[in-house]
């Protein structure tokens, strides 16, 4: 009877002891050395979102429209002097922090709306205040 319980038991161990490391709760990930600020991320997520509707509303081929959105992508991150790889890490490492992304994209959200009231057209009869840019 020593003998089975040594043989179960010998069986048995190593795959529990294999299998304890991964019940252990995931360590967080580090901060990468060149995270962007969330305000920074706030506007790039604005930009890149109204990129792809204007390449989704272009109706080009797959490919094309691909090239043209990779295109004006870069464009974007030079503009900002950012990345896309340090965009990358930033975005990855905030999406892992489920409130910062829910901030992120509520202020983009914000962003994009005043983007939209912005370039509404004022409704006839009305005199736009002192100092409005139009």
């Amino acid at each position: 009877m020593k003998s089975f319980c040594r043989c179960c038991l010998g069986l048995l161990l190593p795959p529990l002891l294999l299998a304890l490391p991964a019940c252990q709760r995931p360590e967080e990930p580090p901060q990468p050395a060149d995270l962007l600020p969330k305000a920074t991320i706030v506007q790039l997520v604005a930009d890149l979102h109204v990129l792809e509707a204007r390449v989704e509303n272009s109706r080009l081929s797959g490919d094309s429209s691909r090239a043209l959105y990779l295109a004006n992508q870069k464009e974007i991150f030079w503009k900002n002097e950012v990345t896309d790889s340090a965009f990358q890490r930033s975005y990855r490492y905030y999406s892992i922090h489920g409130k910062d992304l829910d901030e992120i994209y509520g202020a983009a959200i914000d962003t994009l709306a005043r983007r939209e009231l912005r370039l509404a057209p004022a409704p006839a009869g009305t005199v736009p205040p002192p100092g409005a840019v139009r």
